[in-house]
This record gives structure tokens, C-alpha cells and sequence, in this order.
């Protein structure tokens, strides 16, 4: 597994604000860093109570006495301002992710992955945290899907926000990478449910369909060290492996027929985590790559580059053209791995 080669950064003592915490990447977030760290608070941002009570019920150890959960929606400035009181950094996870259903409810996906971001960045710098760091996805370079554009446009507003902090504000960065492997919501945990319930075929939009994928702890991670590393502006993207779509139902389910469905409205062929016009501004490291923002300020700085250098100006990293493969076996290891 990959394990990404930045130190992560010192939490103990500090107070951590996660929203979306009671999603996947949330849940997996406060118990990692449960068991690494002894934080001051670690607070749970989300808005659906069931979810946060289920939550707290599966935390039973003295390191629980270190959760709050608060409910709240990202919609909301002056909630978000109220919970992020006294917080050193903050982890926005909270979106809507489903593409169809944003392809369907166009403003309900706007409201809030667009104005949430909004929303984060103005509660953050009203109370003064230290560092914000957002999670986006690959699905917002190039992107054909209102999720996708709802996701760059929350990238553009994370990044330009260092220019409203101030030098004595908060930073803010991004984190973008591809499919979870095993969240909610994601085409593994379909299959597998498929096929628990007799399936006779599974179905394939297109048989030449690739993607990015990662596992949950790997992302916790990714996070966790780009935010040791950041300085403001940067969006991190992690080394991690393509894989056909046809080769993980191949790797579910061996002697099970694949059926071609076409394309579902939205839905990309390859996806893509940076763009040949991004090239110019990104860096390599071992284990990811930094796309530095375009701001004067940054510039005229000498930002990571004792440890990095410069792509090709032809560089793009696409989950088609990626050096990186994950094959069947690999994949149900990491399957595995998790249980």
C-alpha cells in the first residue's frame, strides 16, 4: 500500500474540525487520527444526527471523550462560523457526489459544493483557523458533469481564498484523487452487492473505461501529509494506480458475464487529475504531484522546490496514460487488506 513519503504533521493538543465527518473518508479520518494523536477536539460536522449517533456509538475508548458532534449543514455561514470557533484546522470533506443525482438536482449540488466552499472559506477566516484543507476529486479537470464543475469551481474558491486571508490568515489547499475503493456510493460495493443478490451479469458502460483508484486509508494519508506540507494555494495530487473498469468486475467475479449499458449521462471515458495547460505549473515528488497556484505572490517564491521538480510541459497524467496499473489480484489484496 501506498504510504506516501511526507511526514504527516503534529495534531497533538490541536482542534480539528472535519465536515462531512460522517461520511467514508470522515469516519476513517477521525479514527486514524484518533490512534496517532492525542487532539484537544476533534469535531464532527455533518447534518444528519442518525449518522453522527451511530458514530459516536462505535467509539468506546478514552480517546472518544476527544469527539464532538455538531450538527450543521456547509449551506450555512453562521453555523459553520459557530463550530469552527477555537479550531486550529480544518478538513472539508462535506459534498454532494453522486453524478446522476447532481445531473438531476442541479442547484441542490451547487448549493453545496459551491456555496459550502464558499461558506468554509469565509466562517475560517472570519475566526482565524490555522490551515484548511478541501478534498476534491478527479472529476473536476475537464469536466463533462455538474459535479465535476461544481467540484472545480470549489477548487478555484479554496485556492483564490489565500489571497483574501491576508498574510496573517488562514491557508487554504486542496487535495484531489480518484474513486475510493469500497465507499459508499462507488462501483465496487455495487458489484459485490450484485452479486450477493444472484446477479447474472454485471453491467459495463463502456468496456474501455478506466480510472484512479485509492483506498480509504491511503486518502486519509495523502491528506494528513499535504497538509504538513502545504504552504497555501497548491492542489496535491497522489501517484496512485489506474484500473479498468472491466477488470475490477473481472477480479469480483471471474465466471460472471459483463454486459455493456453505455455511458451514463456525465460519466467519462478516462478520468483526468492534471491537464497538459496545468503542466506548467506542477511539480513532482516521489510519491505526488503539487499544482502551484498562479498568484504573483507564489511566483516569486522559491515554494517545494528543494524536493521537486518541474514536469514536462506535454505532461498529463490521465488515468489512461498512467505508468501505474492495478490488476485483479492487487485489487482484491486491497480488498482484503481492509477487512
Amino acid at each position: 500500500m501506498q504510504t506516501f513519503n511526507s511526514p504527516w504533521p503534529d495534531l497533538n493538543g490541536k482542534i480539528i474540525l472535519v465536515t462531512g465527518g460522517t461520511g467514508s473518508f470522515g469516519q476513517a479520518f477521525v479514527r486514524t487520527v484518533l490512534k496517532n494523536y492525542k487532539v484537544r477536539k476533534l469535531i464532527i460536522f455533518s447534518r444528519d444526527e442518525m449518522k453522527q449517533f451511530d458514530m459516536a456509538r462505535s467509539f468506546t475508548g478514552p480517546e472518544a471523550s476527544a469527539l464532538r458532534f455538531f450538527l450543521g449543514d456547509v449551506r450555512d455561514c453562521d453555523r459553520l462560523e459557530a463550530a469552527m470557533r477555537g479550531v486550529d484546522y480544518v478538513f472539508h470533506a462535506a459534498a454532494l457526489k453522486h453524478v446522476p443525482a447532481a445531473e438531476y438536482n442541479p442547484f441542490e449540488c451547487i448549493k453545496t459544493n459551491v456555496h459550502g466552499a464558499e461558506n468554509i472559506v469565509t466562517a475560517a477566516i472570519r475566526v482565524g483557523v490555522k490551515k484548511v484543507v478541501a478534498l476534491s476529486t478527479d472529476k473536476a479537470v475537464n469536466p463533462i458533469n455538474l459535479y465535476g464543475a461544481s467540484k472545480l469551481a470549489a477548487d478555484k474558491i479554496i485556492i483564490a481564498a489565500n489571497s483574501l486571508s491576508g498574510e496573517s490568515g488562514p491557508r487554504f489547499a486542496a487535495v484531489r484523487y480518484g474513486n475510493v475503493i469500497g465507499s459508499r456510493g462507488s462501483i465496487i460495493p455495487l458489484f459485490k452487492s450484485m452479486i450477493a443478490d444472484g446477479a447474472t451479469h454485471l453491467p459495463i458502460t463502456d468496456e474501455r473505461m478506466t480510472r484512479f483508484w485509492i483506498t480509504l486509508e491511503q486518502g486519509v494519508n495523502f491528506v494528513l501529509s499535504s497538509l504538513a506540507m502545504m504552504e497555501g494555494g497548491e492542489i496535491f495530487i497522489p501517484k496512485i494506480p489506474s484500473m479498468r473498469v472491466v477488470d475490477v468486475a473481472k477480479a469480483l467475479a471471474p465466471n460472471l458475464p459483463q454486459k455493456i449499458v453505455g455511458i451514463r449521462p456525465g460519466e467519462k471515458l478516462h478520468e483526468m487529475m492534471v491537464t497538459r495547460d496545468d503542466a506548467r505549473l506542477t511539480l513532482e515528488l516521489s510519491d505526488r504531484y503539487i499544482i502551484e497556484p498562479a498568484f504573483n505572490y507564489w511566483s516569486a517564491g522559491n515554494h517545494h522546490a528543494a524536493y521537486s521538480k518541474p514536469v514536462a510541459e506535454d505532461f498529463e497524467y490521465a488515468s489512461n496514460n498512467n505508468a501505474e496499473w492495478l490488476d485483479g489480484s492487487g485489487l482484491i489484496s486491497l480488498l482484503n487488506s481492509k477487512n
